[in-house]
């Protein structure tokens, strides 16, 4: 065997012993993907509140580097610790008022997919030499329509989203799963 073929498969080998945190991060991802689908309600109570506790988090560490930074001047520390003080207010407000954040968040989802849409339409419209013109052209209407629909039926836009992240989460984890099992025959070859 060539020198870096020996060198693969000793590396997947090496991978393949390692194989029962790809099983667990499967089996979690599952776990994850069956509670999205039996609570999608309380799955996105539980993405709004992260969010704003996101926020909050990058906020506090965007303030503190405002003052921490060396190479910073003085209107970059200004502008930072600004951002900071934005991003804990919008963050408190965001875990204060969930589902006014869900709303919100849809609406913004909504707003993307009608400007992405116009966007790729408009560059598959005036582009003739484009490759895969037409799918461009189609995918640019489905966004538009897609954001269309979101605006108009936002809270059940976000329970069907809920869902189909339920669903990816479920397949997601299967593969997973079935990666483990393969990089387990690896680590150990009949």
């Amino acid at each position: 065997m060539s020198e870096p073929v020996q060198q693969g498969a000793d590396m997947l080998a090496q991978l393949g012993r390692h194989w029962g945190w790809v099983l667990s991060f499967g089996i979690v991802t599952l776990a994850a993907g069956i509670a999205v689908l039996v609570w999608p309600s309380a799955t996105l109570l539980v993405i709004a509140v992260v969010f704003g506790v996101q926020l909050i988090v990058a906020g506090i560490f965007r303030f503190v580097a405002a003052f921490a930074s060396d190479d910073a001047s003085g209107g970059t520390r200004i502008l930072l610790a600004l951002l900071g003080v934005i991003s804990i207010i919008i963050g408190l407000w965001a875990v204060r008022h969930v589902l006014l954040t869900l709303l919100a968040l849809v609406v913004l989802l909504g707003i993307f997919w009608v400007v992405n849409g116009a966007i790729e339409l408009f560059t598959a419209l005036s582009h003739r030499g484009l490759p895969a013109r037409g799918w461009t052209a189609a995918m640019g209407v489905l966004s538009v329509v897609a954001g269309i629909i979101v605006l108009i039926y936002p809270g059940e836009t976000l329970l069907v989203l809920s869902v189909v992240l339920g669903i990816w989460l479920l397949v997601y984890g299967v593969m997973e799963i079935m990666a483990a099992f393969r990089l387990r025959r690896l680590a150990h070859p009949a």
